[in-house]
């Protein structure tokens, strides 16, 4: 087919030589084919036009000697629009290959293309447009004709929580950096989005106020606060500030890159620093806690923190009060509020006291049950033979837990009729189960008192019928000490042998005479009824 401009040279010269004709038009027009042949260059750009189109290929003639060959892969969908006659523009690789055709690239084309078009954005400063395509290490990589790169310091203003979500979307940017010959290119967004944010800097000065319901980003997390950027400037929400209940730390409310509504408390001008609230948005849920919240309501509530004294129940958002731990069980060993409760329980409980000036509210859990001690009396009259476990043991004595929040001492004196008890704990263990007799009932001092001796009949009783001074009985040795030695008679009474009536001569030791655990054969040598006295002697037996 005609080629564009007329013949080629090629065809010029074979009609001249076929013909033997040769006029001045076609010595013209062959010497400026010729000219046009010396300033195609191999690696230069040539506007060519579309002979053929084949299967996987395209014929090109660019007016030289001979046409080339591009590959359909180099065109925008495989060449599917390509018809015979439209102009591309190539590069010329190669002016003659091993088949004497000239090799051509469009691809190749293009890029120059690009990169000169990217060379002049890049020297008067304008603005590409850019479509992220994938997420690479330490940025993000951007189609823009050709593969550049857009750090991720330089993609916002703020950190980028996941720049997956970015791949696909379309930026304005400019070109920060270029190597031609690494065929490194560098972009930043960020220099745009300060040039905006320094727009609206000046903009948003103009206007902020105290009392200013606005937008922004979180920028930055700290112990005792956010810094929210508001478009041009940054405010701090103090943790006091985000919410009417209780905040530990501001990241269980915000993560970076959040947007937040906060209303603007104070700004100061001068110095350009702006106080944000967010809490300062909704009603103080303290307002009308009196109504809400009356003094003996019943409620529920969710365990928020436990401290040494006790726990704070939230009752809803932004109310919280205190059940103090002697506030928790009517049971008084209880030391330490996690014994009962666990932070994100729910828990029932009594209001005791409302101080709304002081934003404080006391609250009783044990309230919400009946105090074990009104009805002590009935459950545990005076007299009443039952079953405890012994909580501790004291020098003074055993207290043993009868039931929940009832509690009783064995006094030291009530333990035994007989035996003179100096260590209890020689007889009891924590958490032994213990027979016990009511011995008194002070339900207004909350106390109880218990017996383990009143079980069973006083010995003393008949020690005037059943022993007499003189009488030679047998005893159980069951202690000793550096002034004698203590045994115990059938019925458990118990005696005093002194050092001087273990022997006829002098000791220094009882054990040199006796040992715990010995029977022995004594002589009652004294009674005395009212100190609860015997005396023994061995020597005299």
């Amino acid at each position: 087919m005609p080629k564009k401009g007329g013949n080629s040279a090629k065809e010029i010269k074979r009609i001249g030589v076929g013909t033997g004709e040769s006029t001045p038009e076609m010595n013209e027009m062959y010497e400026m084919y010729q000219k046009s042949f010396e300033r195609i260059k191999e690696g230069g750009i040539v506007t060519g036009i579309i002979v053929r189109v084949e299967e996987e290929r395209v014929l090109i003639d660019i007016g030289y000697k001979s046409e080339g060959f591009v590959n359909l892969y180099q065109f925008p969908d495989y060449g599917a629009n390509l018809k015979v006659g439209d102009e591309i523009e190539v590069l010329l690789e190669n002016t003659e290959d091993a088949d004497g055709q000239v090799v051509l690239s469009k691809e190749k084309a293009d890029k120059i293309k690009v990169w000169d078009r990217l060379m002049k954005t890049y020297e008067n400063d304008e603005i590409i447009e850019g479509q992220v395509t994938a997420r690479i290490k330490g940025g993000l990589s951007v189609d823009i004709g050709l593969r550049a790169f857009l750090p991720g310091s330089q993609i916002d203003l703020h950190p980028i929580r996941d720049m997956d979500e970015l791949i696909g979307k379309k930026f304005d940017m400019k070109v920060i950096k270029l190597d031609k010959a690494r065929g490194s290119i560098v972009l930043s967004r960020r220099i745009l989005l300060e040039k905006e944010r320094e727009k609206a800097r000046e903009k948003i000065l103009k206007t902020l106020d105290a009392g200013q319901i606005l937008e922004g980003i979180v920028k930055n997390i700290t112990e005792y606060g956010v810094f929210i950027d508001l478009g041009g400037i940054d405010g701090l929400l103090h943790i006091t500030d985000m919410s009417w209940g209780r905040v530990s730390h501001p990241s269980e409310l915000f993560v970076l890159g959040d947007k937040a509504k906060v209303m603007v408390l104070k700004f100061d001008k001068e110095k350009q620093q702006v106080s944000l609230g967010l809490k300062q948005i909704t009603p103080d849920p303290w307002s009308d806690i009196d109504t809400k919240y009356p003094v003996g309501e019943k409620l529920k509530g969710k365990v928020v923190s436990i401290t040494d004294y006790g726990a704070f129940i939230e009752l809803e958002k932004g109310i919280e009060g205190l059940v103090h731990v002697s506030e928790m069980s009517w049971d008084k060993r209880l030391r330490h509020a996690s014994k009962i409760v666990a932070i994100g329980d729910t828990v029932e409980a009594v209001v005791l006291s409302l101080k709304k000036e002081e934003r404080k509210i006391s609250l009783g859990m044990k309230q919400t049950e009946p105090n074990p001690w009104t009805v002590v009396e009935d459950k545990y009259p005076q007299g009443t033979v039952t079953y405890g476990k012994v909580r501790n043991v004291t020098d003074f004595g055993i207290f043993v837990n009868l039931d929940e929040g009832i509690e009783g001492l064995i006094h030291i004196s009530d333990i035994s009729w007989s035996q003179k008890i100096k260590n209890p704990a020689q007889m009891y263990k924590k958490g032994q189960r213990v027979k016990v007799m009511v011995l008194n009932v002070d339900k207004d001092n909350e106390r109880l008192s218990l017996g383990t001796k009143q079980l069973t009949e006083d010995p003393w009783k008949t020690v005037e019928e059943k022993y007499k001074m003189g009488d030679e009985v047998k005893a159980k040795i069951v202690k000793l000490t550096n002034f004698g030695a203590f045994a115990v008679l059938d019925d458990g009474i118990e005696g005093l042998i002194h050092i001087t009536e273990l022997s006829e001569g002098k000791i220094n030791d009882a054990k040199d005479v006796v040992d715990i655990g010995d029977e022995v054969a004594v002589r009652i040598i004294k009674i005395d009824m009212e100190a609860r006295k015997i005396a023994l002697s061995l020597k005299q037996s």
